[in-house]
């Protein structure tokens, strides 16, 4: 691998874990998508929709598709803000809550096994570069946004 772009590297890396992620997703009849937005509501107090799209680094056109589905099966709840009479509290539901622990376990066992094959130096490593490239991304550190 060391001959592919960092680009290429990350991209087809994602990729392989979207379909494993996707492909136990599916024997519950749910989303890789859906389980990241389960684990990405706060538990007990709900997440305001205008928040959880930059907390998932997701457009808002995406994230409506997936919020009104997983509203059609009963995991979330919309509720009005009761800090902002415009904006709406997503709540996860009983069966919300269950989805969302089944989608921890499988994010905990991905990465016990994987700490399981990779020391922590090189894991320590990993972590630094991913932080290093997500810095320089999102604060437009690569490519000049002016030309």
């Amino acid at each position: 691998m060391k001959d592919k772009t960092i680009d290429y590297i990350l991209r087809t890396t994602w990729l392989a874990v979207q379909k494993m992620y996707n492909e136990e997703a599916a024997k519950f009849e749910s989303t890789m998508a859906t389980g990241f937005t389960l684990l990405s509501i706060d538990r007990e107090e709900g997440t305001p929709s205008t928040a959880l799209g930059p907390k998932m680094g997701m457009e808002a056109t995406s994230l409506s598709r997936i919020l009104k589905t997983m509203e059609s099966k009963g995991l979330i709840e919309r509720k009005p803000n009761p800090k902002d009479g415009r904006g709406v509290i997503i709540s996860l539901t009983d069966f919300g809550l269950e989805k969302r622990a089944y989608s921890r376990e499988k994010v905990l066992t991905f990465n016990e096994a994987i700490k399981s094959k990779v020391s922590e130096e090189k894991l320590n490593s990993f972590y630094e570069v991913a932080e290093v490239i997500n810095d320089m991304v999102s604060n437009k550190k690569i490519y000049n946004q002016n030309d």
